[in-house]
């Protein structure tokens, strides 16, 4: 079996430092294990995609930045009929935080969010009322890394109506609540893999700053959660992440419950040097993954 692990153009923006290469150090270790595997950027157009017979998507960090190529890139391969991990059609739907309002009407415990339309007007202080709150976040329903991600409050609104009200003609923003257990508590990550939980980080912003990402000076600590709150975790890995490979639920405590602020199936940091055998655990859910798969394709229906 030929594998492509899909990754993305590197550009230095990207590049942080104070975190492992996992990228990296993942491909090397699975390319030791034997695996046929090679590292393919998404968006070379001269990739022969039918030339693999799996699509490991590890790294495709800029997908963001160029939403309608990574779209057609995914129909290009579903096209094809190659499969990928995670699959196509979830990669697609979580790559728009839109899904949070999906989550939310199914009675998921989700951060409360609204959206913000392309193109609607960048009303903002109906929404200090919506959520009881002094404080907002907005952010764009397709971003990662924190990108034109504001803190509103009733002093700065004005500020941020003027830029968001440019911002808005290409593309929607979500609103939610400022979530003061970030400051004081961190954001937990908990790691599935083929819908086990795996191991878990807690991340914490540095003093005065609410973004968690290390190039804002946010640092990561493994722990051990309450096996309650893995539970909790679980569930939207149970009922959204059906068939990936891999998963990260993002979220916060609040009053002893597990309230999710993002589900992450699509590039996310895994943390696999944090934990002991970290490395070693991917190889082997990928290997189970791929063995069901098999299994599932040698499969003869019975004869009547």
């Amino acid at each position: 079996m030929k594998i492509a692990y899909v990754c993305y153009e590197t550009q230095e923006k990207y590049v942080i430092e104070t975190m492992e290469d996992e990228e990296s150090l993942l491909l090397v270790f699975l390319s030791n294990k034997g695996l046929n595997i090679e590292r393919v950027i998404w968006t070379d157009t001269a990739v022969r995609w039918d030339a693999y017979d799996l699509l490991l998507v590890k790294a495709p960090w800029d997908y963001h930045e160029k939403i309608t190529q990574f779209y057609q890139w995914l129909d290009q391969v579903a096209a094809l009929n190659i499969p990928m991990l995670n699959p196509q059609h979830i990669i697609k739907w979580n790559s728009d935080k839109h899904y949070l309002k999906e989550m939310i009407d199914a009675g998921f415990s989700v951060i409360p969010s609204a959206i913000i339309e392309n193109g609607a007007p960048a009303r903002l202080a109906p929404f200090f009322q919506q959520f009881n709150t002094e404080q907002l976040i907005i952010k764009p329903c397709v971003s990662a890394g924190a990108k034109e991600t504001f803190t509103v409050t009733p002093g700065n609104m004005q500020e941020v109506q003027q830029r968001l009200t440019g911002l808005l003609e290409k593309e929607a923003f979500i609103v939610q609540p400022f979530i003061k257990e970030i400051e004081t508590e961190g954001e937990w990550s908990f790691i599935f893999l083929n819908g086990q939980f795996s191991h878990c980080v807690v991340k914490r912003p540095r003093s005065g700053d609410f973004r968690v990402q290390p190039m804002y000076g946010g640092t990561t600590h493994t722990t051990i959660p309450n096996p309650l709150h893995v539970q909790e975790a679980a569930a939207f890995v149970q009922h959204f992440a059906k068939g990936c490979l891999y998963a990260r639920v993002d979220g916060v405590v609040i009053n002893g419950v597990f309230t999710l602020m993002e589900l992450e199936l699509i590039e996310p940091y895994l943390f696999l040097g944090d934990v002991p055998n970290g490395y070693e655990t991917y190889y082997n859910a990928l290997m189970f993954n791929l063995a069901q798969r098999t299994a599932s394709c040698t499969l003869q229906p019975s004869e009547p």
